[in-house]
C-alpha cells in the first residue's frame, strides 16, 4: 500500500495537504507533535484512509523509534511521498533573540527535514521511485526582518532540497520545494489581510488548499522531470 508522510499534519496547510493526499489515493501518516484534538480531526476528514503517527521531528531519537515501529508493524505499506511540512515561527530582532528561539526554529524545520527525509530515503531508494517535497517560505527566499532564524531555517531547507535532488535524480526519486507567501493560517492570524493585501499582486491571502495542490502536482508521477525546484505560492507578492 502506497503511502505519504506528512509532517506538522494536524492543521493549517499540513491538513490541507493530509486531504489531498488522501484524495490522490494515498494512506495518508499524519504526524503531529502535541495538538491530538487537531490531529484527530484530520483524519476524520480523510474518512479514515490513514492514522497518526506522534512524533516530534526535532527529536531524532524519537524520529528513528517511531518511525521504525511503524515500519516493522506495517510490511505492507510504504512510504512513497514525503511531505516536510512540519515548521515552528519564534520572531524577534536578532539583536535581542535569544538563544531558545533561534534554535528550537532551525532544530524543527532544518533539522526535522533532516532527520525524517533520512529515514524515508532507504526505502525509497530501494524501490527506486519517491517524492520529496518541503514545504519552505517566502521567508526562506527573501528574508524578512524580524525572521532571521525562520529565514535561515528555511533558506537551509531551500539549499538541502536542491542538493539532494542532486543525489538521488537517478534513483527515480525527485526533491522538490513549495514555498507559501501569506496564506490564512495560525501562523498569519495576527495580520491584517486588508493591510498587507495591498502589496499582493493578486490582492489577497491564499488558502491552504491553494498550497495543497502545488503539493500535489510535484508528487504525482506526471511530475517525474521536475526536480530541485522552489515552486512560489505567494500570488505573485515574490518571484
Amino acid at each position: 500500500m502506497k503511502c505519504a508522510l506528512v509532517t506538522g499534519g494536524s492543521r493549517g496547510i499540513g491538513k490541507a495537504i493530509c486531504i489531498k493526499m488522501a484524495a490522490m489515493g494515498y494512506y495518508v501518516l499524519v504526524n503531529y507533535k502535541s495538538n491530538e484534538t487537531e490531529a484527530k480531526d484530520t483524519l476524520s476528514q480523510i474518512a479514515g484512509n490513514g492514522e497518526l503517527v506522534q512524533f516530534d521531528v526535532a527529536d531524532k531519537e524519537q524520529v528513528q523509534q517511531v518511525l521504525a515501529a511503524w515500519v516493522a508493524a506495517n510490511p505492507e505499506k510504504y512510504i512513497e511521498v514525503l511531505v516536510n511540512n512540519a515548521g515552528i515561527k519564534d520572531d524577534g530582532l536578532m539583536l535581542w533573540m535569544k538563544d531558545e528561539q533561534w534554535d528550537k526554529v532551525i532544530d524543527t524545520s532544518l533539522g526535522g527535514f533532516f532527520y525524517v527525509t533520512r529515514f524515508v530515503l532507504n526505502s525509497m531508494l530501494l524501490k527506486r521511485y519517491g517524492r520529496i517535497i518541503n514545504v519552505v517560505s517566502l521567508s526562506g527566499l527573501k528574508g524578512l526582518p524580524g525572521q532571521t532564524n525562520y529565514s535561515a531555517a528555511k533558506g537551509g531547507v531551500i539549499a538541502a532540497t536542491k542538493a539532494l535532488a542532486q543525489e538521488v535524480g537517478r534513483k527515480g526519486i525527485t526533491v522538490n520545494a513549495v514555498a507559501p507567501g501569506f496564506v490564512k493560517t495560525d501562523m498569519t492570524a495576527g495580520i491584517d489581510e486588508k493591510e498587507m493585501a495591498v502589496l499582493i499582486p493578486v490582492r489577497r491571502f491564499g488558502n491552504p488548499e491553494e498550497v495543497a495542490h502545488a503539493v500535489a502536482f510535484l508528487a504525482s508521477p506526471e511530475s517525474g522531470y521536475i526536480t530541485a525546484q522552489v515552486i512560489s505560492v505567494n500570488g505573485g507578492l515574490y518571484s
